[in-house]
């Protein structure tokens, strides 16, 4: 990259993605954007950006996880406060999509507060939006701005590639039927077999795994999702597939949200591994999991994708390998 293109380009980032951030800069070769949070004695936010932004291209990095409404609220701030600095386009960089679940009605007087981010988003100003693995594809259509929606897929196929001649034979896991996509696009990938896992809800924070479809016997299972929340849903399953044979279970998500019982869940588990991303940190809140969790970075994607639209490029060819064929 030149020394106008790094001049021109910057990235920053709110509270709840500093490392990341940092890790996607340094992949760029830029430092990260000078800007800072402050908090009033009552809870509002300032920032304050320390550096000229006016005609530049810019990026704002902010994972929306828990504290979900003041890590958006940070982001919209961020926006407003580029836009009104005069940068050239700004687009909002947002690893982990939170309420992105709330994305239909599943009944009457309830909200779809996905497309109600989406808004805010576009109207803080934002010109583009490149988010990783949002719970659901049609979210990209409730913004009224460019998306660029990228897939972890490349760094976890990567990760089990390198360690599957030490996991024997395997076989990809679904942990519920409307996963069963997911799982299988990672089982053609992995040259295996695909099982699925009938699974009821019973409530909001506990599930029922019942049935399963498919031969786990002596094989280690693999169970992938775009996230794991309260762990229910992954843990019932793990007990499911040890109890009908399965050598060992590991399973990867892209985002660790992991609230909740899932720490005390995930420890009891039949689960040897639990391979995770930085979309949101790990830190100190696994330390009850700390010897299970493998967590991989995806700031090298960011990064590679915020080189391609910083030069206009294509960001999908990212998951079109030699062979043609899409990851995902």
């Amino acid at each position: 990259m030149s020394r106008a293109d790094r001049d021109d380009l910057k990235v920053f980032c709110g509270r709840a993605s500093r490392a990341l951030t940092e890790r996607i800069c340094r992949y760029l070769d830029i430092p990260v954007g000078e800007g800072h949070t402050d908090m009033f004695p009552d809870g509002e936010l300032i920032i304050r950006v320390r550096e000229d932004v006016r005609g530049r291209d810019c990026f704002i990095v902010q994972s929306t996880y828990h504290p979900v409404n003041a890590h958006l609220m940070e982001l919209l701030i961020y926006v407003d406060c580029l836009r009104r600095a005069s940068a050239r386009r700004i687009t909002v960089v947002i690893p982990y999509f939170g309420y992105a679940r709330q994305d239909r009605k599943e009944e009457g007087r309830t909200p779809i507060t996905a497309k109600l981010v989406a808004n805010l988003i576009s109207t803080a100003g934002a010109d583009r939006v490149l988010a990783m693995d949002m719970h659901a594809e049609q979210i990209q259509g409730f913004f009224d701005i460019p998306v660029d929606h990228l897939h972890a897929a490349p760094v976890v196929l990567k990760y089990f590639e390198s360690v599957r001649g030490e996991l024997g034979e395997i076989v990809t896991v679904s942990p519920d039927v409307g996963n069963a996509k997911m799982a299988g696009k990672y089982a053609s990938h992995l040259g295996c077999e695909l099982a699925i896992i009938d699974k009821r809800r019973k409530s909001g924070t506990e599930v029922e795994s019942t049935t399963l479809l498919g031969d786990v016997t002596d094989k280690t299972v693999l169970m992938f999702d775009d996230m794991i929340s309260t762990a229910g849903t992954m843990c019932q399953a793990a007990r499911l597939v040890m109890d009908r044979g399965a050598k060992d279970v590991i399973t990867a998500c892209t985002h660790p949200v992991l609230v909740g019982l899932a720490m005390e869940r995930l420890a009891e588990a039949p689960i040897s591994r639990i391979v995770v991303t930085d979309t949101i940190p790990c830190g100190d809140r696994c330390k009850p999991i700390q010897d299970k969790v493998v967590e991989l970075s995806v700031a090298e994607l960011f990064g590679e994708a915020i080189f391609r639209i910083h030069h206009n490029m294509s960001v999908s060819s990212l998951f079109r390998p030699t062979n043609g064929r899409d990851l995902f």
